[in-house]
């Protein structure tokens, strides 16, 4: 079993990384900002205070871990614009800091950087609103300074175009960067199959520096 801290752990997707690795039997940190909010109870859960945007919390958090998953969001576009990119330097740094007692680094991404089959990317689609693609474009900056990251075992996992909470089936389809859509021309994957897809690449690693996606 793996030792897993999740920053944002008390967030619609966050939560259900969680409740999976516990359901699992891995030992789970839920690194929040307020302890109270976060009611849930397990023998496997400890829950801490951490910041993710700053770098000596997030290596406080991440020594004696085998892997920290960040599933923190920012709200509103604005939010999102202030807090991914931000949030993606700090955990690096934070991480990178422990040199070779490093743990794996797994993010949240996005879908907006996703190809559909004409080409063209998700967040290209017309009449977008601008919040919608600020989040988009948020998580597209923090893919790409991934992309530049090659001493840190990160790997970032992209859901599809639509995610929420619903049904753990188990089952879902992976993709690199194209945008997964069904035979009915939807793309979509519940929080609770994303996080069964999360919780596989941390028990079977195929995607380390690389980006990844789930869908139906």
């Amino acid at each position: 079993m793996s030792k897993i801290a999740v920053f944002g752990a008390n967030g619609t997707i966050g939560s259900r990384i969680v409740d999976e690795a516990l359901r699992r039997g891995h030992q789970v940190t839920a690194v929040v900002r307020d302890p109270a909010k976060l009611t849930k109870s397990d023998p496997n859960l400890t829950v801490v205070t951490g910041d993710v945007l700053d770098p000596a919390s997030v290596a406080e958090v991440a020594k004696a871990q085998d892997v920290v998953v960040s599933a923190v969001g920012g709200g509103d576009g604005p939010g999102h614009i202030a807090t991914i990119r931000p949030a993606a330097e700090s955990l690096v740094a934070g991480v990178r800091s422990l040199g070779d007692n490093a743990p794996r680094l797994i993010t949240v991404g996005g879908a907006g950087s996703l190809r559909r089959p004409d080409g063209t990317r998700l967040w290209d689609t017309e009449g977008l609103p601008e919040f919608l693609l600020q989040i988009m474009h948020a998580h597209g900056d923090a893919l790409d300074y991934y992309r530049t990251v090659s001493d840190v075992r990160w790997t970032n996992v992209s859901p599809a175009a639509t995610i929420e909470p619903g049904e753990r089936t188990g089952t879902y389809r992976i993709a690199a960067d194209d945008l997964i859509v069904a035979e009915d021309g939807s793309s979509r994957i519940s929080a609770e199959d994303y996080a069964v897809a999360l919780l596989d690449e941390i028990e079977q690693p195929r995607h380390i520096g690389q980006r990844f996606t789930v869908g139906y």
